[in-house]
């Protein structure tokens, strides 16, 4: 198979769909490996590493997108590339999608009548995410970060210091949703010395999620009302909340924002599913934040990005063994013989097979059986 690797061309995304060690992979594998010129650069990867291991040079992107049997990808096609998504009849795309989010990108990959598979949707029996949560773990382990520098007077915040000092109270920092990115923001807080509150709906989590910490933060089971009465008077807001596949629910309208102190701030992590936050819009790391209701917002949607060499080599870790299953069996055997890959199908050769996503943009939903 000639797999291909595009360079990103989302608005400050600098991460990279394969490392050296992937190309050795599949290389050895019989596989042909084509990256883009310059495509590592934003992770420090340099072209002359991935040629070292066995991977072609290719100076244009169209070119990739022409010859490569599956394209890798860290992020969802833009507007500009989509004109290449037909350009190999049969092409496999495996990237980050969200389409629930996007109805344009959905269309797109629609009118392609390729196959799309998503990192985020490929589910274990278990119900975990392991294409999703490496980056999971960055996202929210960047989240108190970020939320601490927006906090300070000069990026626009109220001024407040998330650990506090002798005599002066700590940020009281909320987080909603125990997953795996609340979970790793929960950790980079509490070893901040805020003031740390957990909201999710699932009781048995919040008591994991209590043991694990040691009475460190405390957990508070989710409801609307205990989402106003935990924000309304929180430095920071971060939403890590996650419905697979779906839009993610509005949590926090501007209503409640409004009673919030002026310059709080509020990180949504959920932004790339459609935010838990009322106004919620996508940002880049080049303008990241805007202002609601005298607060402010952080709407990055690929906060990993900021730290790609950390982020490529996380996110490859994790997608390099599907990887080679696509590549090794082609993709139909390789979701029948793996159940946990058939749910990262979400379009194939112009059907949306994915019911989230249909269900987002009322579209007709296609079982993935029948096409196989």
């Amino acid at each position: 198979m000639i797999v291909g690797v595009p360079k990103e061309v989302k608005d400050d995304e600098y991460r990279v769909a394969i490392t050296p060690a992937g190309v050795r992979e599949l290389t050895a594998h019989g596989h042909t490996v084509l990256v883009e010129r310059g495509a590592g650069g934003g992770s420090s990867i340099p072209d002359e590493d991935f040629v070292r291991t066995g991977a072609m040079i290719i100076a244009e992107p169209e070119g990739i997108w022409a010859e490569s049997d599956m394209i890798l990808g860290v992020k969802e096609p833009v507007g500009e590339e989509y004109p290449w998504l037909g350009l190999h009849k049969g092409q496999v795309l495996f990237t980050y999608l969200h389409l629930a989010a996007s109805r344009s990108c959905t269309d797109a990959l629609l009118a392609a009548q390729n196959t799309a598979i998503a990192y985020e949707t490929v589910r274990l029996p278990d119900g975990s995410l392991p294409l999703l949560t490496p980056m999971s773990e960055v996202a929210g382990r960047m989240a108190p970060f970020m939320g601490a520098h927006h906090l300070m007077r000069p990026a626009g915040g109220r001024g407040t210091l998330v650990c506090g000092v002798p005599g002066v109270e700590c940020a009281k920092i909320v987080i909603l949703g125990a997953g795996v990115a609340g979970m790793a923001a929960a950790t980079l807080a509490v070893g901040m010395h805020a003031n740390v509150y957990i909201l999710d709906r699932n009781l048995e989590r919040l008591r994991q999620v209590d043991h694990h910490f040691r009475g460190a933060l405390e957990t508070v089971a989710s409801s609307a009302h205990a989402i106003e009465e935990t924000c309304s008077d929180a430095d920071l807001v971060i939403g890590a909340v996650l419905v697979v596949g779906a839009r993610a629910p509005t949590l926090v309208p501007d209503e409640l924002v409004a009673r919030m102190p002026t310059g709080s701030v509020l990180v949504d992590i959920s932004v790339d599913q459609g935010g838990c936050f009322e106004s919620t819009r996508p940002t880049t790391h080049s303008k990241p934040t805007f202002e609601v209701e005298g607060s402010i917002f952080y709407c990055v949607a690929n906060m990993p990005g900021a730290v790609p060499h950390s982020s490529t080599y996380a996110l490859v870790n994790a997608t390099l063994p599907y990887t080679l299953e696509i590549a090794d069996r082609g993709w139909r055997d390789a979701v029948q013989a793996d159940p946990a890959l058939a749910l990262g199908v979400n379009v194939v050769e112009g059907a949306v097979v994915c019911e989230p996503v249909a269900e987002s943009h009322g579209l007709a939903f296609t079982a993935l059986e029948s096409l196989l």
